[in-house]
């Protein structure tokens, strides 16, 4: 009989908690900071990461191929026969292409890699809930045909405290920051259909970013379909639970409730303090009884 696993990236954000109730496998990218390299998740935290940026901006690398293929091995070692792995963007990071190539050379057990076209939570919700799904009873078969459609039924909205790492990583112009910065602008941050990072709209002052967030989120909203709804954080907990009490406030009809924290390797990119709302629209054959 089939035993299918989940696989994904530590740029899923997947709390301690949910990767072992599920029994997700998770693939960590590279941080190197000036002292050396860590593997993300592992042996350096999101909140190590957070209090060192101000001082030591790592670089961020793809997982080894040694350890990607462990994960296979750990997969196959404990019974699996196939598995589903949806991936951070591969607008954001060449991580998808590498673990899609050595899937499809691996034998030991058939894995399908997804695209997700997205990151953090984003990612994180297509697994959580794929999980879920397996373990309800669908089919190898079915969630290749479900986890793509997973992957394009779940947006996310982010909001940064500062422009500053996003213009030291190159992802915004140099005026565009000090601009923002002098303003006071919090720009709303989503993924494109290619998966890169687009700026969809701009907002002043922190407050503003939150309901900002949770407006988005909720237009994704489709009549008369069931959704789940997902909230993240950057190191700041206590504003990410008020972003979640407004998230269940302006959808309160959710079957389910996501969360995460920022992992270590997105933080070097976007800076500590990021906010995150997304919403999960769930087809017929993705809802749980």
């Amino acid at each position: 009989m089939e035993k299918i696993a989940v696989i994904t990236d530590s740029c899923a954000d997947l709390r301690i908690e949910d990767r072992e109730k599920y029994d997700i496998f998770v693939i960590p990218l590279k941080l190197t900071f000036s002292d050396g390299t860590y593997y993300d998740g592992l042996d350096i935290t999101a909140d190590e990461v957070y209090r060192r940026l101000p001082v030591d901006l790592p670089k961020t690398s793809l997982p080894d191929g040694d350890i990607i293929l462990k994960t296979f091995d750990a997969v196959r070692d404990k019974g699996y026969t196939c598995a589903v792995a949806p991936i951070l963007s591969s607008g954001l990071s060449g991580t998808y292409q590498l673990i899609k190539m050595l899937a499809e050379e691996y034998t030991d057990v058939e894995i399908k890699v997804f695209d997700s076209n997205s990151g953090s939570l984003g990612t994180g919700a297509v697994a959580i809930h794929a999980a879920r799904l397996i373990q309800a009873g669908r089919t190898f078969e079915q969630m290749q045909d479900i986890v793509p459609r997973l992957c394009r039924n779940t947006t996310v909205y982010f909001s940064v405290n500062t422009l500053e790492y996003l213009k030291k990583g190159g992802r915004i112009g140099m005026i565009a920051a000090v601009a923002g910065s002098m303003l006071g602008i919090k720009p709303i941050i989503s993924f494109a259909p290619n998966g890169q990072l687009v700026s969809v709209a701009k907002v002043r002052g922190r407050a503003a970013a939150m309901k900002k967030l949770v407006e988005l989120a909720k237009n994704q909203i489709e009549p008369n379909k069931a959704y789940n709804i997902m909230w993240a954080h950057g190191g700041c907990l206590a504003e990410g639970e008020q972003v979640r009490d407004l998230l269940q406030a302006a959808a309160p009809e959710y079957r389910s409730v996501y969360s995460g924290e920022i992992d270590g390797t997105l933080a070097s990119y976007v800076g500590p303090e990021l906010l995150g709302a997304a919403v999960q629209v769930l087809d017929d054959d993705m809802i749980l009884e």
